[in-house]
């Protein structure tokens, strides 16, 4: 059996305990159930920073019903994916062409067979496990294995809606590879991939934080998305991971800087005070503090506040 942790979390919504007791008795060998008694208490469980994995709904509940739930559901980036599966006394042809046409991907029918269910929920599931990794490869770096640009913008539009909400500092870091140019001349571009592999790694490896994150934003350039983060705790991360690469001690007899291979960072930090940026202003305010930092010579962090 697998653990706890690794159990898939199956969200169950009905009104009435003893529904809510028969399948959550039916699923708890094989899965995680969690309970909702109303389309409320359903939205707050699959909003949360642990979703389930898969949902069944009731159609009818008082106040708000599953039709209402899952148009929610649907309308929101973060829960649209989760399959949704009706189990209902409403049998008519009509209604499951309904519950279909909004988005469920099931529609089960009471009385039920409990064999029926489980199978048709082991389907749905093994369906999630494809869809995510499928998701993870599109999310990540060819060549370093690390997330890329797509994923950097999902995360930092999140992040950014996230700190606007709250009225909390969120920081990014450019890092550039120095003199990389001269690197793959000399070491010729076999080398220069490894290299790139290497930082990539030892940066993901030096985060030390669930929420932040790192990805490759093109060529030898790298992006840190630091949430919750203020300018002199973004540079301390930034400092460190400046360190993390010179201590990998790849050597680089072209550099103009060090004898191995270094980076140049720039940070951008808005707290959200004041008249409000736009995303797009904090990326350009860190990417010219990268050029800053380059103009200074190279192998160090530049940093600064922009609201405004």
């Amino acid at each position: 059996m697998k653990s706890q942790q690794e159990k898939a979390r199956i969200l169950i919504v009905d009104d009435e305990k003893m529904n809510l007791k028969v399948l959550a008795t039916l699923l708890k060998e094989e899965y995680t159930p969690v309970l909702a008694r109303s389309g409320e208490q359903a939205l707050q469980h699959a909003w949360s920073d642990l979703p389930p994995d898969l949902i069944l709904l009731d159609v009818v509940m008082p106040e708000m019903g599953g039709y209402d739930v899952l148009k929610q559901l649907k309308n929101d980036d973060k829960t649209k994916h989760i399959p949704v599966i009706f189990v209902t006394a409403l049998s008519s042809v009509e209604d499951e062409e309904h519950g279909l046409r909004l988005g469920a991907v099931d529609y089960i029918t009471k009385p039920y067979s409990p064999p029926i269910v489980k199978i048709r929920i082991r389907n749905h599931l093994r369906f999630v496990h494809q869809y995510k990794l499928l998701d993870q490869l599109a999310h990540l770096d060819g060549l370093t294995e690390i997330p890329n640009r797509r994923r950097f913008e999902e995360v930092f539009r999140r992040e950014w809606a996230r700190a606007v909400r709250n009225g909390s500092p969120i920081s990014l870091a450019m890092v550039d590879v120095d003199f990389f140019k001269q690197y793959n001349d000399h070491y010729g571009h076999a080398m220069g991939d490894l290299a790139l592999q290497g930082i990539a790694q030892a940066l993901e490896r030096d985060l030390k934080r669930p929420g932040d994150l790192i990805a490759r934003y093109g060529g030898e350039e790298f992006v840190m998305v630091l949430p919750e983060t203020d300018l002199p705790a973004a540079k301390i991360v930034a400092e460190r991971a400046r360190n993390t690469v010179a201590e990998l001690r790849i050597p680089h007899e072209y550099s103009e800087v060090a004898a191995h291979v270094s980076v140049s960072i720039g940070v951008g930090t808005t707290t959200h005070q004041g008249r409000a940026i736009s995303p797009e202003t904090l990326l350009e305010a860190a990417d010219k503090n990268l050029y800053l930092a380059k103009e200074n010579g190279r192998n160090q962090t530049v940093g600064s506040v922009f609201n405004e």
